[in-house]
């Protein structure tokens, strides 16, 4: 089954204060760990990767050619969703997005959201939330419990039939919606999406903190 991959790497990583898709993670860009992930997945017919060219040209690594090709970003992340849409081949079934700042994605659960893609149309991969839930308010106070039954946090790949998310991506566009995933997207459309639960480390790489607890992951 033919996979067309979206790896979302555009963003300036001002919470970082360091170009965080470049940090080294045990020996290798952040963003080169994401892409290898998708390499080394058969399933996976080509890759778009949405980032500056300065970027990718910083890469250790030189990719095949013939499997990725790189594109340009927009303001937001939808708008470089939207470039890595318009970049896809036409024979696209099913595509993924990916965060690029999500390293440790295995390949293995990649064809995991891929299979569940194809039965339900729409798949994700997510975490159930375990950790205590409190609002808070304005001034900084616990201001009232969440109850935590049910809510998942939603992680990537993101893996849809390609008519589907092209027709989500169409709407967001024309009706200017700002949408942080593309689960978002699909909600527009009334498309249910199915959460497939990752059993292995995902996190997205937001603080400087964040790399040396990558680490402690891989090895």
């Amino acid at each position: 089954m033919k996979l067309s991959v979206i790896i979302v790497a555009a963003g300036s990583s001002q919470r970082m204060g360091f170009d965080k898709l470049l940090a080294d993670l045990a020996g290798k860009p952040v963003l080169q760990r994401s892409i290898e992930a998708f390499t080394m997945c058969p399933e996976v017919t080509e890759i778009i990767v949405v980032c500056p060219q300065d970027r990718y040209d910083a890469l250790e690594h030189k990719f095949n050619a013939q499997l990725i090709t790189r594109v340009d970003g927009g303001k937001d992340r939808h708008d470089s969703v939207a470039a890595g849409i318009a970049c896809l081949s036409p024979e696209a079934k099913y595509i993924a997005v990916h965060d690029g700042a999500r390293p440790l994605i295995s390949s293995q659960q990649i064809t995991k959201v891929l299979d569940s893609a194809i039965e339900h149309n729409a798949a994700t991969s997510a975490r159930p939330v375990t950790e205590t839930i409190k609002r808070i308010s304005a001034e900084g106070f616990v201001s009232e419990p969440v109850c935590r039954d049910h809510l998942w946090l939603m992680e990537t790949p993101q893996i849809f039939k390609a008519e589907l998310l092209k027709n989500a991506y169409n709407l967001v566009q024309e009706n200017h919606e700002r949408v942080t995933d593309e689960v978002s997207a699909m909600e527009l459309i009334h498309c249910k999406t199915r959460v497939v639960a990752n059993e292995q480390p995902n996190p997205k790489i937001t603080y400087p903190e964040d790399i040396p607890l990558a680490e402690k992951m891989i090895s």
